[in-house]
């Protein structure tokens, strides 16, 4: 069973290289009460690819979780911040 569910997008942009990649995670249950991690990454603006690991623990997932985060990070890859306008 699930007690909380991770969720975390980021992406690396370079101009230069004409790179604009994004790397997407999730954490949810199944339908049968496992922990799944999603993970969805690719180009910006397409579908990319999806693959998605089973759990019986919540714990192992948060921990693979934590590890793709933290290689992703020292790829460069970051949060996005959206300007958000005050009055609609």
């Amino acid at each position: 069973m699930i007690t909380q569910r991770f969720q975390l997008y980021i992406e690396r942009t370079d101009r230069a290289k004409n790179m604009a990649r994004f790397y997407a995670l999730s954490i949810e249950p199944n339908l049968f009460g496992e922990a799944c991690l999603t993970r969805r990454w690719g180009r910006i603006g397409t579908s990319g690819q999806i693959l998605i690991h089973h759990f019986e623990r919540e714990k192992d997932a948060v921990v693979l979780f934590l590890e793709l985060l933290r290689q992703k990070r020292s790829r460069g890859y970051g949060t996005v911040l959206k300007d958000k306008p005050l009055n609609g």
